[in-house]
Order: structure tokens, then sequence, then C-alpha cells
């Protein structure tokens, strides 16, 4: 491979003059500064991205640690950062935890040692953050509170609204026996919808029921056959997630209810699932591409030395579709 050095005897200039070319970092004499060119150009010549990093203090490389891969909600966050730090001239390096939290400490520890620029991180550990006050790489959190002390910003919905909003509606729609397939309620989102679920019952003097599931079709179809066990009456569902609503509704049809007729079902996070699955799922939407790109950009304005805003919250809505029917009562 060619070096900067022999780019530089070919050109007849000096390697920090074929450096400044590359990197764009001061103006070199156009006749110069073309001849380094056709080097270039003839060689072959590729810089040695790891030197180039550690010289400008930025590899141009965004970090994402996610918990679970197979999470579709998680899959388009991610995607949305990668088109955003794409566009910026950045690249994304993916590390799946799997939900372990050693594992994520030793992609943090990885990434670190890269010399990448931030890393954005989703956990399903909301303890996670009392780790994180060792590391110097800036640190982006996406829909979990517990890191905020050593996160550059964290962001998140507005999920107390979100189990409001399901809640309510549903009561608008004529149910009676509303039952609440919480998240699990070490994680902040969980419990901020339970909350928001808790406080609609008592509004309308509701009995609060619920099962507990985790953000998965496998424990909530389990979770599912469990909920309808116990509440054989229930009119309506607020499910932890779309995913979690639709293994509800296959259980459901499987056991004779009609939906909605029988039961009506409210998702949470507005996944493309939700819309391609048949009947169409009612959700309460996050700005899942908005949530993404505003974490990349916060990372590429922190390395360029702009202030970053430490709290976002983003606003939830209702997306009305066919697992829930509102009513006309004489």
């Amino acid at each position: 491979m060619t070096s900067i050095r022999e780019v530089a005897q070919m050109a007849g200039v000096s390697p920090a003059t074929v450096s400044r070319v590359i990197n764009g970092t001061a103006k070199v004499d156009e006749e110069k500064r073309q001849r380094v060119e056709k080097v270039i150009r003839e060689t072959g010549f590729r810089p040695n991205e790891v030197a180039r990093s550690l010289f400008k203090k930025s590899s141009r490389i965004i970090g994402m640690v996610i918990p679970n891969i197979e999470n579709p909600f998680i899959n388009e966050i991610a995607k949305a950062v990668e088109a955003e730090a794409y566009r910026k001239g950045y690249r994304v390096t993916l590390c799946n935890s799997e939900e372990d939290s050693r594992k994520e400490l030793e992609s943090i520890q990885m990434l670190e040692r890269m010399n990448a620029d931030g890393i954005i991180l989703m956990t399903n550990s909301d303890e996670q953050g009392k780790n994180l006050g060792g590391f110097q790489i800036p640190i982006v959190t996406i829909d979990r509170k517990g890191s905020e002390d050593h996160a550059i910003a964290c962001l998140q919905a507005d999920h107390y609204t979100g189990g409001k909003i399901a809640a309510e509606y549903l009561v608008k729609c004529g149910c009676k026996k509303i039952v609440n397939m919480r998240g699990l309620q070490k994680y902040s989102s969980a419990r901020e919808r339970f909350a928001g679920y808790m406080d609609i019952c008592k509004k309308y003097n509701l009995k609060p029921e619920y099962v507990e599931c985790e953000y998965n079709f496998e424990d909530g179809f389990r979770k599912s056959v469990e909920l309808l066990r116990k509440y054989p009456d229930v009119d309506g569902v607020v499910a932890a997630n779309d995913m979690v609503a639709i293994s509800l509704y296959k259980v459901l049809t499987k056991k004779g209810y009609r939906v909605p007729q029988d039961v009506q079902i409210i998702g949470f996070d507005n996944i493309n699932l939700s819309w391609l699955f048949t009947p169409e799922l009612t959700t309460v939407a996050q700005p899942i591409k908005e949530m993404g790109k505003t974490a990349a950009r916060i990372i590429i304005q922190n390395v360029e030395g702009k202030k970053v805003k430490k709290e976002h919250i983003f606003q939830v809505k209702l997306v009305e579709r066919d697992t829930t029917v509102l009513r006309t009562y004489e």
C-alpha cells in the first residue's frame, strides 16, 4: 500500500501538503493540489482512517448500542439514525447487547477505543446509567431514564400521556373492562405508560386490571393467554407495544373473540408493521424517525462544539385504525 510519504515524494511536495489536500484543512497552491490529486488517482492511495481519526480527534463514526436487534421499534430508530448520520458524512457501528448488561458495557468500551464520536444508547436497564460515569465518550440515551447524569442528552416520548390517551380512547369506545398489558415496571417507559392508564381508571371510576409482559411477541403471546384466563370478560386492552398487541390479536382470534366487536386493542409505537398487519392496528404513535434523526444530530453537534439540549420529550398521538371502533349509544 502506498504511504502518504510516498505520495508526497511522487508529487514533489511535503507530507504535510498531502495531508492538507486530503483533509482540506488549509489552502494549497492549485498546481501542487493537482499534482497530489493526480498521484492519489494513479496510486489508488487511501488515507489511514485510524490515524486520521486520532489526528483530527474525530472518526466520523457514531456507535449505537441496542438491547434487541429483533425489535421493530429499535430497527426503525436505528434506520433513522443511520440515514441522518450518512447524510452528514458519518457512519454508524451497531452493537446488539442482547439485553446483557455486561455485553452492553463491553460494547461501549469498544466504541470508546475505536475513537467513535459518540454513542446512542438504547438500554433495557434503567440502572445502567450508574456505570457510565467512567466513560469520556459522549452518550445520548433514547427511551430510558436512569442515565441522565452521565449522558449529554436524553430522548424519550411522552409515555405518560401515551398511556392516558390509549386508556381514555377505549373508554370513549364504550369499553367497561379495560386491561393493561403493561411492560416490565423496571423500565421507566412502562412505569409512565401504566401511570397514565391508572389515572384514567381513577377518572372514570374503573377498576385497574393488568398483566405484565416484556416488549416482544413471544412473551406477549404467553401473557395474552394468561389475560384471557384471568379476565374472560375483557372488552378493551392497552398493549405494552405494537408487537404485544399483534400477539394478543392472534390469541383472541384463536379463542373465538372478534376484534373489535368483542375486544378492542390499542398498541404503542406505530411501527410499520402496525399498518401492514390485518386488521390495521390502532396505536399510540411515537415520532420514531424524528427521534432517531435528533439523536444523530446531537452527536454531530457535540463534535462541532455546539451546545446541545439535555432533555428532549417528544409528543405522542393516537392513530385510529381497525382494532377499535367508536360506538354510538341512544
